[in-house]
């Protein structure tokens, strides 16, 4: 059996590395009451997990070998890599589509927030852009960014499990938001409600909700 532990044990670079992850989240993720910081504590038990394991000890394979009998010609610390049997190879496809996703999820992320900052500061329901195509794009951005780093990219036990908890956190607060907006703006943001999902373009439009995330990097201004 060939083994390849090479992330593990770099305790220094999973310190980094979650403190730079975590700063970006609360940048530009930053709660504003008790139930927000709930939901950002289950994103950092994740941001933590799933770091932990990447660059620190691989537990969910060391779980797998020792008490559910796994075995292969090629254990690595990556569970993709691992199950698939495809050695680096598989490593770097996972690596590569996980990447991916994630990259696009903070670019709808970071629009996303832009967006709904300056629309604040302006004191206007903003529903162009980003919002014309679902109700909450820093949601949908954190959902698809999570997804390809901690199931696509670099599974783990922790990051499979918590996932689906931050899905259900964040959709809750999302709800618990809206209820704040339709006091606001009332029958306006109604029938926003009632045109817009709250998530998941409609069939069809995730390469509209693409071209206006990066429309709004360009028209950015210094």
């Amino acid at each position: 059996m060939n083994e390849s532990f090479n992330h593990a044990g770099a305790w220094g670079i999973t310190l980094i590395v979650i403190v730079l992850v975590s700063w970006f989240f609360y940048r530009y993720f930053a709660p504003k009451n008790w139930r927000e910081w709930a939901g950002a504590g289950v994103v950092q038990a994740f941001i933590i997990a799933l770091y932990a394991e990447m660059y620190g000890f691989p537990l969910t394979i060391y779980l797998l070998v020792r008490f559910f009998g796994l075995d292969s010609e090629y254990i690595s610390a990556s569970l993709w890599s691992t199950l698939v049997g495809l050695g680096e190879t598989g490593m770097m496809v996972s690596m590569l589509l996980g990447y991916a996703l994630a990259f696009t999820g903070i670019g709808l992320f970071i629009q996303g927030w832009r967006q709904v900052h300056k629309a604040r500061g302006e004191n206007r329901l903003v529903t162009d852009g980003l919002y014309a195509y679902v109700r909450h794009p820093q949601n949908t951005g954190l959902f698809i960014a999570l997804f390809g780093e901690g199931v696509v990219h670099w599974p783990t036990l922790f990051s499979i499990g918590l996932f689906p908890v931050i899905v259900l956190v964040y959709t809750w607060l999302a709800r618990r938001e809206e209820q704040q907006v339709l006091k606001q703006f009332g029958e306006e943001y109604r029938a926003y409600q009632q045109q817009v999902p709250m998530f998941i373009p409609r069939w069809g439009q995730w390469r509209r909700l693409a071209a206006a995330s990066r429309e709004s990097r360009d028209n950015k201004t210094p």
